[in-house]
């Protein structure tokens, strides 16, 4: 035996709560709601805001609205309410057609949440359609000798409604029951008997003695004579020969004795009339006997009525309507050879397809027996579908069938003959379903720009998919391409929702042409597609980037001014205002100058112009820094460093820096001996270029001479020597055009007068000077005067040695401090090693005492010259300035006059 166990309160109430929780969340799933077909448009449905927990001026603000399958919007929403109300009239037997229930489902979508909430509404049937038959009044023919039992069928009715609402029973005539709570009936206890006794014993229970009663019912004219017909209909052969007797129903009254039927009464005809036969029982049987030959061509059918009456007081009398329809004789109806009929075939079978054959005969002959169908009580919509061949029975479809709109197609087929006796049958077509419906995309809402930096997660679109085949034919998945950064994410009711997967780039991709593409599962898989457009707008998150790192620049010195000499372009890979890109300067200075004074950028293009004509001498690169920057709000930048350099032009003329003419214009002299050797150096022409490389390479060449042959130049280092020995022939003043010109194209070129004389000694120079017959001058008689002077200083040098040498320290000390009050060095210090012609004795002393350092032999001259710093010209990479190229003299003084004191 099974013990109970008792549950604590708590746990009861614990299991109550629970079970009260999944209810609740049960009914939460959906929204229902019921409202009774034909309402009129507006009706209130339900209070949709209230079950939404919002308000009703949320409605609008929130973006809701009704998202349905359907073509037909049945409900909308009611903004100032809150209400779902009707959008129009509902027809539910249109709608639903004879389904048990009529529900109809649709999508409340919050489009600011993008929430979907699954509403369904049943539609109540109401009693508004009557039953109907397909025909008013149904008119068959049957012959005299049809036998009793035989069966005909009658048409069926149609009532629209479902339930209890519609068709429930069908009623031939109308026979009215009554009932007596406890009174007695006389006929129902006694039917027809003469007599009704009624008899029953009473018991005397203290003496058990039974005393038998009997009660005697009398009858009384309660009941109306009846046919058990209201109407009779019958058919006779227009050659059915006079005399012939029909015999007509009895009609019945239960009463008894005089007020029982007593008598019948046929309406007037000129061929039919009355007689009532009377039987061995006592039954009065009427007939009616046919006087006259009928005949169909005057008239088909006759009317009679049959009357009657009983003996009562007051007199109750019933009649019967006959109705003869004359035909010829035709014994026997069409019968099918199947009761019913079924049949199953693909929506997709072929057009005129046979799908079924009925078949019925006749065994009457001639027209009797030709059967010819036809549709019946067939709707007009199935009669377009579906063809009957009247004379085979062959079903065949003319149109295609659709499984989505009827999965079964009853229908009635009617069998007749020539004589008009028919049969029916009913058939039914299933049709079976084919995947011969792609799936159909929509899209509810959709989002056609986002920006490049939302977040993952963003609602591009809500799509949903829908598919009219049923079973995994109307299966439908919903897909897009893989390469692509967006997610379909499934909600309820074949809905899906598309968001971003990982943050956009539009810089990688400005917009995608998304493929959302659905497909069933039947077999084939049927798929459809649509498109989603999405633009990715920009976001300045890309500062502006030059092609290289940084540039190096070469332009020519003495460019012109504001001509472009460079320029730079950066690339920002956003777009529109964001790509935008401006071009500046960084500030610098040149030389104490600011940059901008030397170099303009345009700061649209990036072009780079020089504002100034740039010169390789004083300076040969220039470094600077180039920003660019985006339009963005906020703006980014860049910048990339540009290395300038000045490439040098042939623009300087060789410069001769010895020998060089006296300030006071005299011309120098250059001492050769006499007994000089082929090759003997007698000077050396020195020169400069200030410009660079090749514009620099300085070649020598002798141009004119006294005596060709006699001297020789050195292409490379200008040093001037004798090609041959000299003879006494020799003159003793030799005038040299040395030209020095350098490899710049064009070449530019200086050309120096050297005037050579050739003696053992300084005085055998000024004697032969002096002998030697000069143009008139005025100042003739001042130059024989200086060198005479200069003979005499000259002199007293060579006898007094140590004197000399101390002279030369001070001499020394007195040059720095000419060279000192001079101002602009090589302008003011005359050329060493040379005699002033026409400038007189005292120059050629003054100048002599500078630069001119002789060995004792008078055969060989010591000078020194300064070393370039490079080995392919002879300005120093520092000299740059006028200031530093003037100062090579000064050195050149220095070192001559300490190898002057060192021969001494």
């Amino acid at each position: 035996m099974a013990i109970p166990v008792k549950l604590p309160g708590c746990t009861v109430f614990m299991l109550l709560c629970l079970f009260l929780g999944l209810l609740l969340e049960a009914r939460a799933g959906s929204i229902l709601y019921s409202v009774p077909e034909e309402t009129e448009k507006g009706s209130f449905v339900g209070n949709i805001a209230k079950d939404l927990g919002l308000q009703p001026l949320e409605l609008v603000k929130r973006g809701v609205r009704i998202v349905s399958k359907g073509r037909t919007q049945l409900f909308s929403l009611n903004p100032r309410s809150g209400s779902l109300v009707t959008a129009g009239r509902i027809d539910r037997e249109e709608l639903c057609a004879q389904s048990a229930r009529c529900l109809v489902n649709f999508n409340i979508l919050v489009e600011d949440e993008m929430k979907l909430f699954p509403v369904e509404v049943e539609i109540i049937d109401i009693n508004d359609n009557t039953p109907q038959f397909q025909l008013e009044e149904l008119e068959f023919k049957m012959n005299e000798i049809t036998p009793p039992g035989t069966r005909i069928p009658l048409p069926f009715g149609q009532d629209p409604d479902v339930g209890m609402n519609s068709l429930q029973r069908y009623q031939l005539s109308s026979n009215p029951h009554f009932s007596h709570a406890r009174a007695i009936d006389r006929e129902e206890l006694c039917a027809q008997s003469a007599r009704c006794l009624v008899n029953f014993n009473i018991l005397v229970e203290d003496e058990m003695k039974l005393f038998p009663v009997e009660v005697e019912i009398i009858d009384i004219n309660d009941n109306t004579p009846q046919f058990q017909l209201e109407e009779l209909e019958f058919k006779m052969n227009e050659i059915t020969p006079p005399g012939t007797r029909i015999p007509l129903p009895f009609g019945q009254d239960p009463d008894v004795g005089m007020n029982s039927l007593q008598r019948y009464q046929l309406s007037s005809n000129p061929h039919f009339s009355l007689d009532v036969q009377q039987g061995t029982d006592g039954l009065q049987r009427p007939e009616m006997v046919l006087q006259s030959p009928l005949d169909r061509e005057e008239e088909a059918v006759h009317h009679l009525v049959l009357t009657g009456s009983d003996g009562g007081n007051p007199v109750r009398s019933g009649t019967l309507r006959i109705r003869v329809q004359v035909v010829d004789v035709n014994d026997n109806p069409p019968a099918f050879s199947q009761a019913e009929y079924h049949r199953s075939v693909p929506e997709n079978v072929p057009l005129g397809t046979r799908l079924l054959m009925v078949n019925a005969t006749d065994p009457d002959e001639g027209a009797n027996g030709e059967v010819t169908y036809s549709f019946h009580n067939i709707d007009h919509k199935m009669a377009q579908i579906f063809q009957l061949d009247s004379y085979t029975g062959e079903i065949s479809n003319k149109e295609s069938l659709d499984f989505e709109e009827h999965k079964i197609y009853p229908m009635e087929i009617q069998a007749q003959d020539g004589a008009g006796l028919m049969a029916r049958t009913k058939v039914l077509i299933k049709v079976l379903d084919v995947n011969d419906n792609a799936p159909e995309v929509s899209i509810t809402s959709v989002t056609t720009a986002v920006p490049e930096n939302f977040p993952p997660g963003t609602i591009i679109a809500l799509i949903s998919v829908h598919d009219q085949d049923s079973g995994d034919n109307g299966h439908s998945t919903c897909s897009i391409p893989g390469n692509l950064p967006f997610l379909l994410e499934k909600l309820v009711d074949n809905y899906y929702r598309l968001v971003t997967e990982r943050t956009l780039d539009r810089e990688l991709t400005s917009g995608y042409n998304i493929t959302v593409t659905a497909t069933d599962q039947g077999t084939p898989m049927l798929s459809t597609q649509t498109y989603i457009s999405l633009l990715v707008t920009d976001v300045n998150d890309n500062p502006p980037v030059f092609h290289q790192d940084s540039y190096s620049v070469y332009i020519p010195e003495n460019n012109p001014r504001g001509a472009s000499i460079f320029s730079v372009s950066a690339q920002d890979a956003d777009s529109s205002e964001n790509a935008q890109v401006t071009y500046s300067l960084a500030e610098d200075t040149i030389q104490g100058a600011p940059l901008s004074s030397y170099l303009s950028i345009n700061s649209d293009t990036g072009v780079l112009y020089a504002l100034r004509s740039f010169d390789y001498e004083l300076f040969r690169d220039l470094q600077l820094r180039v920003m660019a920057r985006d339009s963005g709000v906020p703006s980014l930048s860049s910048n990339v460093s540009l290395h300038l350099f000045v490439l040098d032009q042939n623009d300087n003329a060789p410069e001769i820096l010895y020998p060089t003419l006296p300030t006071d214009g005299s011309t120098g002299v250059e001492l050769a001996p006499r007994s000089a050797e082929p090759g003997y150096l007698v000077t050396k022409v020195v020169a400069v270029d200030r410009d660079s490389g090749q514009n620099a390479w300085l070649s020598y060449r002798l141009l004119k001479a006294n005596e060709p042959g006699l001297f020789s130049v050195g292409i490379h280092s200008g040093e001037v020597r004798t090609a041959r020995a000299l003879l006494d022939r020799d003159v003793l003043k030799q005038s040299l055009l040395v030209a020095v010109q350098d490899h710049g194209q064009p070449p530019l070129s200086a050309t120096v007068t050297l005037t050579i004389a050739v003696a053992d000694s300084i005085p055998e120079v000024l004697a032969d000077l002096g002998s030697i017959r000069t143009p008139a001058d005025p100042n003739d008689s001042d130059l024989t005067l200086y060198l005479v002077v200069a003979v005499a200083v000259v002199s007293c040098v060579f006898l007094a040695f140590v004197i000399l040498l101390l002279v030369l320290r001070l001499r020394r000390w007195h040059s720095l401090r000419l060279l000192q009050t001079s101002g602009d060095g090589l302008a003011s210090a005359p050329a060493p090693h040379f005699v002033g012609v026409d400038g007189g004795v005292r120059a050629f002393l003054r100048t002599y005492s500078h630069e001119v350092s002789l060995t004792a032999d008078s055969r060989k001259s010591h000078l020194i010259f300064p070393q370039p710093s490079y080995a392919d010209t002879l300005i120093s990479q520092e000299s740059c300035e006028k200031e530093d190229f003037l100062s090579a003299p000064q050195s050149l003084l220095d070192d001559k006059e300490e190898t002057f004191s060192q021969v001494n």
